[in-house]
């Protein structure tokens, strides 16, 4: 049962990857780097800056660092125990993708880029889309970011399906965990705001 599932996971990419063309190459190269990512990401913060006040939205920032920690650490974790290759360096279909396109040597399953991507939007849309109707739109980062990978012949679907469920898991995590913060927090607050006001009085 599971050498189907990998013949068909490794078919499924030599076809996705074949959908390929030279003259969209550098675009998903472009897409595929994380740093390029940063205007879109500056804007959804600047968002949250506006809607939670500094203090709610230091203590989402800290907390989306340490879930992309969490997730990119996790991930690793996997690699190194299954050490499942790359498509672009797995003998049997490294000669039918797609060539002149970045190689990686580490290791494929699954996906830091699917499981990140996924965390941290399934985390900033739960936290957000009380206050904008269009949060939906998050989710454009984690299809287009992973797609890449499989386009480039850097990751198997089933990479990015594993790690999309698996940053499903950590970004609710972390959502409950920013509104347990955030409750406790802003309850804080308040018994400090009466403790002063009956002082006054």
């Amino acid at each position: 049962m599971l050498d189907k599932i990998i013949a068909l996971d490794k078919q499924l990419l030599v076809y996705l990857n074949s959908l390929g063309s030279s003259q969209f190459d550098g675009f998903w190269i472009f897409i595929t780097n994380q740093i390029n990512w940063f205007p879109f990401f500056a804007l959804v913060f600047f968002i949250l800056y506006k809607k939670f006040g500094w203090k709610r939205f230091v203590i989402a920032i800290v907390l989306l660092a340490l879930l992309i920690l969490v997730a990119d650490q996790t991930c690793n974790l996997f690699k190194h125990y299954f050490q499942r290759l790359r498509p672009c360096n797995t003998p049997d279909i490294m000669n039918l993708l797609r060539q002149n396109l970045p190689k990686s040597s580490s290791f494929s399953f699954y996906s830091g880029h699917a499981t990140s991507s996924m965390a941290t939007a399934v985390f900033v849309f739960n936290i957000s889309r009380h206050y904008h109707r269009y949060a939906i739109i998050l989710f454009i980062f984690p299809i287009i970011f992973a797609y890449s990978r499989i386009y480039l012949g850097l990751h198997f679907p089933a990479d990015i399906l594993v790690g999309y469920l698996f940053g499903i898991f950590y970004g609710l995590l972390f959502v409950k965990l920013f509104y347990l913060v955030s409750t406790k927090f802003t309850l804080k607050e308040i018994i400090k705001l009466e403790s002063r006001s009956n002082r006054r009085e």
